[in-house]
């Protein structure tokens, strides 16, 4: 029986969606309802994120050879005689089985945060870009105009970041936030981009010489990284690299806003 869609949470609708739990009427009816929601269909945008990158992360990987039977072992568990020990059996295999999943989640875990804290700075970068995207506003300062945006950083960071406005080139400006990377507090831009956000984080770095873009890419987004005057500039998005390319190279080249 198909339920009504209307009184129900918009998040839990988009929760059950993402997880593929609806039946396909009710599942048109969620798209449908997104289609005509734009915060809603944000935050779908948002949850997929999320979703994506835990299995991006936390993949399950295969025990080591042996260990259930060690495992097995260790807890006294045994071949089954009669009903009885069938059924002791089965509680202890469960057992054993908890203890095998939880080694292998621990194992897939403690290899992502030493891959995480190989790089502190580039890690905070795409930490920042991914919360702004599962909270319910990505900036702190919601504007198109730079008056707005530039002074909104004033007495909360040393220096206010070079903006730019690119709303002609196709990347309006969406407002701007602070984030904290590798325990510093730094301004990002944030531009839109059809349907996608792209931030773009200014982190100090004194003493280091210009460098030209490089690209990479992170947690199934892509990245730039470039330094100029001082600044090291980050520029993180799931928009194609041609794209992200695009607002950089713009970025780079267009006067600063005054």
């Amino acid at each position: 029986m198909t339920l009504p869609l209307i009184h129900q949470d918009p998040t839990l609708l988009v929760h059950t969606y993402l997880d593929g739990e609806f039946d396909p009427v009710n599942a048109l009816a969620v798209e449908k309802r997104m289609s005509t929601d734009p915060a809603l269909a944000a935050e779908c945008e948002r949850i997929d994120a999320l979703q994506r990158l835990m299995r991006q992360h936390l993949t399950r990987e295969a025990p080591p050879p042996g260990l259930r039977r060690r495992v097995e072992t260790a807890i006294g568990m045994q071949r089954a005689r009669a009903p009885l020990a069938r059924t002791q059996y089965s509680w202890r295999a469960l057992a054993a089985s908890i203890v095998v999943t939880a080694f292998a989640a621990g194992s897939s875990t403690s290899m992502f945060l030493a891959a995480s804290q190989s790089d502190p700075i580039r890690t905070g970068i795409v930490d920042a870009h991914l919360r702004s995207l599962m909270a319910p506003q990505p900036i702190d300062v919601a504007s198109s105009d730079r008056h707005t945006v530039k002074p909104g950083f004033n007495g909360r960071i040393p220096q206010a970041p070079r903006v730019v406005d690119l709303a002609k080139a196709d990347f309006p400006p969406v407002g701007g936030r602070i984030d904290i990377v590798n325990e510093v507090p730094v301004p990002t831009l944030v531009y839109a981009y059809r349907k996608h956000l792209i931030s773009l984080t200014a982190v100090p770095d004194p003493g280091h010489a210009n460098s030209a873009t490089v690209l990479s890419a992170a947690n199934g987004y892509n990245m730039y990284r470039w330094a100029e005057d001082g600044v090291a500039y980050w520029a993180v998005s799931d928009v194609a690299s041609a794209d992200l390319d695009k607002l950089v190279t713009l970025f780079r080249t267009t006067p600063p806003d005054q």
